[in-house]
Protein backbone atom coordinates (compact mmCIF):
# COMPACT_ATOMS: atom_id res chain seq x y z
CA UNK A 1 0.00 0.00 0.00
CA UNK A 2 1.78 3.42 -1.28
CA UNK A 3 1.51 6.68 0.44
CA UNK A 4 -0.61 8.12 -1.60
CA UNK A 5 -3.86 5.60 -0.64
CA UNK A 6 -6.90 6.57 0.03
CA UNK A 7 -7.99 4.21 2.95
CA UNK A 8 -10.54 5.74 5.07
CA UNK A 9 -9.06 4.30 8.37
CA UNK A 10 -6.13 6.51 9.94
CA UNK A 11 -3.66 7.04 12.11
CA UNK A 12 -5.22 6.55 15.27
CA UNK A 13 -5.95 2.96 13.87
CA UNK A 14 -2.71 2.90 13.02
CA UNK A 15 -1.76 3.25 16.94
CA UNK A 16 -4.07 1.21 18.32
CA UNK A 17 -3.16 -1.91 16.09
CA UNK A 18 0.43 -1.71 16.12
CA UNK A 19 0.00 -0.98 20.29
CA UNK A 20 -1.24 -5.07 20.24
CA UNK A 21 1.19 -6.32 17.62
CA UNK A 22 4.16 -4.61 19.98
CA UNK A 23 2.52 -6.58 22.68
CA UNK A 24 2.75 -9.71 21.29
CA UNK A 25 5.88 -9.30 20.05
CA UNK A 26 7.05 -8.84 23.30
CA UNK A 27 5.42 -11.74 24.36
CA UNK A 28 6.92 -13.93 22.02
CA UNK A 29 10.80 -11.84 23.00
CA UNK A 30 11.01 -10.70 19.71
CA UNK A 31 13.21 -7.54 19.55
CA UNK A 32 12.48 -5.98 16.02
CA UNK A 33 9.31 -4.76 14.44
CA UNK A 34 8.73 -5.53 10.45
CA UNK A 35 8.98 -2.53 7.91
CA UNK A 36 6.84 0.57 7.86
CA UNK A 37 5.85 -1.12 4.45
CA UNK A 38 4.99 -4.66 5.94
CA UNK A 39 3.33 -2.92 8.64
CA UNK A 40 1.06 -0.92 6.51
CA UNK A 41 0.19 -4.31 4.87
CA UNK A 42 -0.82 -5.99 7.80
CA UNK A 43 -2.99 -3.38 9.26
CA UNK A 44 -4.47 -1.94 6.17
CA UNK A 45 -3.57 1.56 6.23
CA UNK A 46 -0.89 3.99 4.68
CA UNK A 47 2.65 4.21 4.93
CA UNK A 48 2.20 7.91 6.10
CA UNK A 49 -0.60 7.09 8.76
CA UNK A 50 2.08 3.91 10.44
CA UNK A 51 4.82 6.67 10.54
CA UNK A 52 2.89 8.76 12.36
CA UNK A 53 1.97 5.88 14.63
CA UNK A 54 5.56 5.05 15.14
CA UNK A 55 6.17 8.69 15.89
CA UNK A 56 3.70 8.40 18.86
CA UNK A 57 5.15 4.71 20.23
CA UNK A 58 8.63 6.35 20.03
CA UNK A 59 7.90 9.67 21.92
CA UNK A 60 6.07 7.04 24.68
CA UNK A 61 9.68 5.09 24.69
CA UNK A 62 8.03 1.78 23.40
CA UNK A 63 10.10 1.47 20.23
CA UNK A 64 13.30 3.25 19.01
CA UNK A 65 14.76 3.86 15.64
CA UNK A 66 18.28 2.88 13.84
CA UNK A 67 19.19 4.55 11.13
CA UNK A 68 19.65 1.83 8.44
CA UNK A 69 18.75 -1.00 10.71
CA UNK A 70 15.22 -0.66 11.28
CA UNK A 71 12.73 -0.09 14.28
CA UNK A 72 13.34 -2.01 17.47
CA UNK A 73 10.92 -2.66 20.99
CA UNK A 74 11.63 -0.97 24.23
CA UNK A 75 11.82 -2.43 27.70
CA UNK A 76 8.50 -0.26 28.24
CA UNK A 77 5.57 -2.85 29.80
CA UNK A 78 2.36 -2.19 29.94
CA UNK A 79 -0.81 -3.45 31.58
CA UNK A 80 -3.40 -3.60 28.55
CA UNK A 81 -6.92 -4.98 29.94
CA UNK A 82 -8.59 -3.96 26.71
CA UNK A 83 -7.33 -7.20 24.90
CA UNK A 84 -9.94 -9.76 25.46
CA UNK A 85 -12.77 -6.64 25.49
CA UNK A 86 -12.88 -6.55 21.95
CA UNK A 87 -16.46 -6.95 22.06
CA UNK A 88 -17.08 -3.25 24.14
CA UNK A 89 -17.09 -0.71 21.28
CA UNK A 90 -20.46 -2.50 20.22
CA UNK A 91 -21.51 -2.92 23.95
CA UNK A 92 -21.02 0.99 24.67
CA UNK A 93 -21.06 4.24 23.46
CA UNK A 94 -19.45 7.46 23.30
CA UNK A 95 -21.66 8.99 26.21
CA UNK A 96 -20.36 6.04 28.55
CA UNK A 97 -16.87 6.35 27.62
CA UNK A 98 -17.15 10.75 28.48
CA UNK A 99 -18.64 9.38 32.07
CA UNK A 100 -16.29 6.90 32.34
CA UNK A 101 -13.03 9.58 31.39
CA UNK A 102 -15.03 12.24 33.71
CA UNK A 103 -14.17 10.25 36.99
CA UNK A 104 -11.09 8.56 35.92
CA UNK A 105 -8.85 11.63 34.45
CA UNK A 106 -9.02 14.05 37.11
CA UNK A 107 -7.93 11.55 39.25
CA UNK A 108 -5.34 10.97 37.09
CA UNK A 109 -4.37 14.07 36.77
CA UNK A 110 -4.87 14.94 40.53
CA UNK A 111 -1.84 12.06 41.06
CA UNK A 112 0.06 12.85 38.32
CA UNK A 113 0.13 16.32 39.77
CA UNK A 114 1.70 14.55 43.24
CA UNK A 115 3.76 11.94 41.23
CA UNK A 116 5.08 13.48 37.87
CA UNK A 117 8.69 13.74 37.61
CA UNK A 118 10.59 16.45 35.88
CA UNK A 119 10.99 14.51 33.23
CA UNK A 120 7.37 13.09 32.65
CA UNK A 121 6.60 16.83 33.01
CA UNK A 122 8.79 17.87 29.84
CA UNK A 123 7.17 14.96 27.77
CA UNK A 124 3.85 16.07 28.82
CA UNK A 125 4.85 19.49 27.47
CA UNK A 126 6.15 18.45 24.27
CA UNK A 127 3.16 16.21 23.65
CA UNK A 128 0.82 19.03 24.18
CA UNK A 129 3.13 21.31 21.74
CA UNK A 130 2.56 18.61 19.30
CA UNK A 131 -1.08 18.81 19.45
CA UNK A 132 -1.13 22.41 18.85
CA UNK A 133 1.55 21.97 15.66
CA UNK A 134 -0.56 19.09 14.14
CA UNK A 135 -1.46 20.16 10.63
CA UNK A 136 -4.64 18.20 10.49
CA UNK A 137 -7.49 16.95 12.31
CA UNK A 138 -6.04 13.09 12.16
CA UNK A 139 -2.73 14.51 13.90
CA UNK A 140 -4.34 16.53 16.33
CA UNK A 141 -6.33 13.78 17.97
CA UNK A 142 -3.10 11.30 17.66
CA UNK A 143 -0.92 13.68 19.71
CA UNK A 144 -3.95 14.34 22.36
CA UNK A 145 -4.42 11.06 22.51
CA UNK A 146 -0.78 10.80 23.62
CA UNK A 147 -0.77 13.54 25.80
CA UNK A 148 -3.92 12.27 28.21
CA UNK A 149 -2.10 8.74 28.24
CA UNK A 150 1.46 10.74 29.26
CA UNK A 151 -1.02 12.20 32.01
CA UNK A 152 -1.94 8.45 33.00
CA UNK A 153 1.58 6.96 33.08
CA UNK A 154 2.29 9.63 35.35
CA UNK A 155 0.07 8.87 37.87
CA UNK A 156 2.13 6.08 39.17
CA UNK A 157 -1.44 3.80 39.40
CA UNK A 158 -0.63 0.82 37.48
CA UNK A 159 -4.69 -0.12 38.15
CA UNK A 160 -5.55 2.91 37.23
CA UNK A 161 -3.48 2.90 33.82
CA UNK A 162 -5.10 -0.12 32.84
CA UNK A 163 -8.51 0.96 33.50
CA UNK A 164 -7.29 3.88 30.93
CA UNK A 165 -6.29 1.91 28.40
CA UNK A 166 -9.48 -0.02 28.20
CA UNK A 167 -11.46 3.19 28.04
CA UNK A 168 -8.60 4.42 25.42
CA UNK A 169 -9.58 1.31 23.00
CA UNK A 170 -12.94 1.88 23.25
CA UNK A 171 -12.88 5.81 22.68
CA UNK A 172 -10.29 4.80 19.11
CA UNK A 173 -12.64 2.48 17.53
CA UNK A 174 -13.05 2.92 14.09
CA UNK A 175 -16.85 2.89 14.84
CA UNK A 176 -16.73 6.41 16.46
CA UNK A 177 -14.53 8.04 14.14
CA UNK A 178 -16.94 10.58 12.69
CA UNK A 179 -18.05 11.68 16.23
CA UNK A 180 -14.46 11.78 17.91
CA UNK A 181 -13.77 14.25 14.75
CA UNK A 182 -16.90 15.99 15.80
CA UNK A 183 -15.07 16.62 19.21
CA UNK A 184 -12.00 18.18 17.95
CA UNK A 185 -12.65 20.93 15.54
CA UNK A 186 -10.68 24.11 14.24
CA UNK A 187 -12.61 25.95 16.03
CA UNK A 188 -12.15 24.24 19.17
CA UNK A 189 -8.13 23.57 18.77
CA UNK A 190 -7.60 26.75 20.77
CA UNK A 191 -9.44 25.85 23.30
CA UNK A 192 -8.20 23.05 23.95
CA UNK A 193 -5.00 23.58 23.62
CA UNK A 194 -5.51 26.07 26.27
CA UNK A 195 -7.21 23.57 28.64
CA UNK A 196 -3.99 20.91 28.12
CA UNK A 197 -1.57 24.00 29.57
CA UNK A 198 -3.88 24.70 32.08
CA UNK A 199 -3.18 20.88 33.35
CA UNK A 200 0.11 21.25 32.88
CA UNK A 201 0.39 23.94 34.35
CA UNK A 202 -1.17 22.51 37.42
CA UNK A 203 0.72 19.40 37.30
CA UNK A 204 4.08 21.40 37.14
CA UNK A 205 3.44 23.26 39.92
CA UNK A 206 2.38 20.24 41.82
CA UNK A 207 -0.90 21.65 42.63
CA UNK A 208 -3.27 18.61 42.53
CA UNK A 209 -6.72 20.10 43.66
CA UNK A 210 -6.17 22.38 40.30
CA UNK A 211 -5.24 19.95 38.31
CA UNK A 212 -7.87 17.61 38.81
CA UNK A 213 -10.56 20.64 38.22
CA UNK A 214 -8.56 21.83 34.73
CA UNK A 215 -8.80 18.17 33.71
CA UNK A 216 -12.39 18.10 34.67
CA UNK A 217 -13.40 21.35 32.86
CA UNK A 218 -11.78 20.22 29.50
CA UNK A 219 -13.34 16.72 29.51
CA UNK A 220 -16.49 18.70 30.43
CA UNK A 221 -16.29 20.50 27.27
CA UNK A 222 -15.60 17.93 25.24
CA UNK A 223 -18.85 16.09 26.91
CA UNK A 224 -20.58 19.20 25.42
CA UNK A 225 -19.37 19.40 21.99
CA UNK A 226 -20.47 15.66 22.21
CA UNK A 227 -24.06 16.53 23.21
CA UNK A 228 -24.48 19.64 20.71
CA UNK A 229 -23.11 17.24 17.89
CA UNK A 230 -25.83 14.47 18.49
CA UNK A 231 -28.57 17.09 18.71
CA UNK A 232 -27.64 18.31 15.09
CA UNK A 233 -27.27 14.94 14.14
CA UNK A 234 -31.00 14.51 15.38
CA UNK A 235 -32.51 17.49 14.38
CA UNK A 236 -30.69 16.86 10.39
CA UNK A 237 -32.39 13.25 11.33
CA UNK A 238 -36.17 14.78 11.40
Amino acid sequence: MSDTSQSPRNSSLALERLRIIVDQLELEAREQLPTERELAEQIGVGRRAVRRALDVLAAEGRIWRRQGAGTFIGAATRLTGARQMAQLPQMSNMFEVMEVRLRLEPALARLAAVRASAADVARMRALCDSVWQAEDMDSRELWDGALHRAIAEAAGNTLFLAVFEVVDRVRQDETWRHVREALRTHGTAELYTSQHSEVLDAIERRDPVAAERAMRRHLLALQERLLLQSTEETADAE
